[in-house]
C-alpha cells in the first residue's frame, strides 16, 4: 500500500500567444494550479486545476482552487491509502461541497500516481485505449476577422487544425453573424466552422442568431444561452437544424442527466465534471441518451490536457472530435516532452500514469511568487 505522504500546490501564470477574446473576458495569460502528491513508496502523481478567465467564467478561481486543496482536501488525505482512489474521493465528497476543478486536480494526481506504480497508463486503468489520436479543433478568438482568417488558413496549410471554433457573443448578434460569415466564406469547404457563445445570448437573440448561423453553414453552436436555462436550450435544440452543444450547463452527472434531451452534443470537460471518474459518468449518460460527444477544454496546460487525453482515448465514438489544444495557446511549454499535434489530430502521450513529466525549470520560472518549486 502506498500512503499519501505529502500534497503540494503552486500557481503558474502562463502568457498566451495572443489575446484570447471571450464573451466575458479577454485572456492574455492563463493561471493554472499544479498539484503534486508524494506517496510513501517514492512515487509521485501530478494533477492540474485550471479555469477560464478566473471568476468571470465560473465559481472557482486559481486562488480558490489552491486554497480548497491546501486547506480542506489535503488534511483529509494525508496518511490515506493512495491506491484506493474511490475511498479518497468519497472522503472529499463528505467534507467538501462544490469545487469541481480542485477535486479534479487532486483526483488526477491520484490516478497518475496509481498508474505509475502499476506501470500502466491511466487509459489502461479506465479500460484500455481504443484510439491514440483524435481530431482537434482550434479556437479563433483574436476578436478580429482578418487575423482569424489568416490564422485559420495557416493552420489548414500546416496540417494542424481543420476544425475551428469561433468565440462570439461579445458584440451584437448582427456583428457576430458578419464576423462568422467572413471566416466561413474564407475557409470554404476546407474546414468545419463552429461557434461558442459562452452563454452570452438571451433566448430571443439566440433564435435570431442561430437562424443566421444556419444560413451561413455553421456546423454547431455551443452554449448559446446561460447554462441554467435548460428549457431554453431544449427549445433551441428542438427548433433548429444546426447542432446545439451544451457546455456550461454540464456540471457533473446530475446536470448531464437533466440535459440529455436538451442538446445534440455534450462538451465533456474533466475539470467541470469534477474529475476523470465523474467525466466518465457524464460520457456514459450521453452515450445512453444518444447525445454526441466532444472533448472539451478549460484551456489546461500539459498536465490537464494529458489527463483528459487519457480518458478520451478510451471512448470509441467522439463524433464531434474535441478541442484539447490548451498547450498550444501558451508562449512556452511546461512539459519535458510536449503533447504532439499533427495531421489535424492530437495524439495520446506515451508513458505510465497520464504520460506527463514536468520541466521543473519552466515550472520555477512561471511560478507565481517564485518562492518554492512544486
Amino acid at each position: 500500500m502506498a500512503k499519501i505522504d505529502k500534497i503540494s500546490t503552486c500557481i503558474l501564470d502562463l502568457p498566451t500567444i495572443r489575446g484570447h477574446v471571450l464573451s466575458m473576458a479577454t485572456m492574455v495569460q492563463q493561471s493554472i494550479v499544479l498539484v503534486e502528491i508524494k506517496f510513501s513508496d517514492g512515487s509521485v502523481g501530478l494533477g492540474e486545476g485550471t479555469t477560464i478567465g478566473g471568476l468571470s467564467y465560473g465559481a472557482e478561481s486559481p486562488e480558490s482552487i489552491q486554497s480548497a486543496i491546501d486547506t480542506y482536501m489535503t488534511p483529509l488525505l494525508l496518511g490515506r491509502d493512495g491506491d484506493n482512489i474511490n475511498a479518497a474521493m468519497c472522503q472529499i465528497d463528505r467534507a467538501v461541497c462544490g469545487n469541481s476543478i480542485a477535486r479534479c486536480a487532486v483526483e488526477t494526481a491520484l490516478w497518475d500516481g496509481l498508474g505509475k506504480r502499476q506501470n500502466m497508463s491511466v487509459a489502461q486503468l479506465f479500460g484500455g485505449v481504443v484510439h491514440r489520436a483524435m481530431p482537434v479543433a482550434w479556437t479563433l478568438a483574436s476578436g478580429n476577422s482578418s487575423t482569424d482568417i489568416e490564422e485559420a488558413q495557416e493552420m489548414i496549410e500546416i496540417g494542424r487544425h481543420n476544425i475551428f471554433k469561433l468565440k462570439i457573443g461579445k458584440g451584437s448578434v448582427r456583428q457576430d453573424i458578419a464576423h462568422v460569415a467572413a471566416i466561413t466564406h474564407a475557409v470554404g469547404d476546407r474546414a468545419s466552422i463552429r461557434v461558442d457563445v459562452n452563454q452570452a445570448w438571451s433566448l430571443t437573440d439566440a433564435r435570431w442568431g442561430i437562424a443566421g448561423l444556419e444560413d451561413i453553414g455553421v456546423d454547431l453552436v455551443e452554449q448559446p444561452v446561460v447554462g441554467t436555462a435548460v428549457a431554453a436550450l431544449r427549445s433551441l435544440t428542438n427548433n433548429h437544424k444546426i447542432a446545439i452543444m451544451a457546455d456550461e450547463a454540464l456540471q457533473g452527472p446530475q446536470t448531464a442527466l437533466a440535459c440529455v434531451d436538451a442538446a445534440d452534443v455534450f462538451a465533456i470537460k474533466i475539470a467541470q465534471s469534477g474529475g476523470l471518474q465523474r467525466a466518465r459518468e457524464v460520457i456514459s449518460i450521453a452515450q445512453a441518451g444518444g447525445v454526441g460527444l466532444y472533448a472539451g477544454t478549460m484551456l489546461e496546460a500539459g498536465v490537464g490536457t494529458a489527463a483528459a487525453l487519457q480518458l478520451f482515448a478510451t471512448v470509441p465514438d467522439l463524433a464531434w472530435g474535441g478541442e484539447l489544444f490548451g498547450p498550444l495557446l501558451f508562449t512556452d511549454e511546461i512539459l519535458q516532452t510536449p503533447i504532439e499535434y499533427r495531421d489535424f489530430c492530437v495524439h495520446l502521450p506515451d508513458g505510465h500514469g497520464i504520460g506527463a513529466t514536468l520541466d521543473q525549470d519552466k515550472v520555477a520560472f512561471y511560478q507565481r511568487g517564485r518562492s518554492a518549486k512544486v
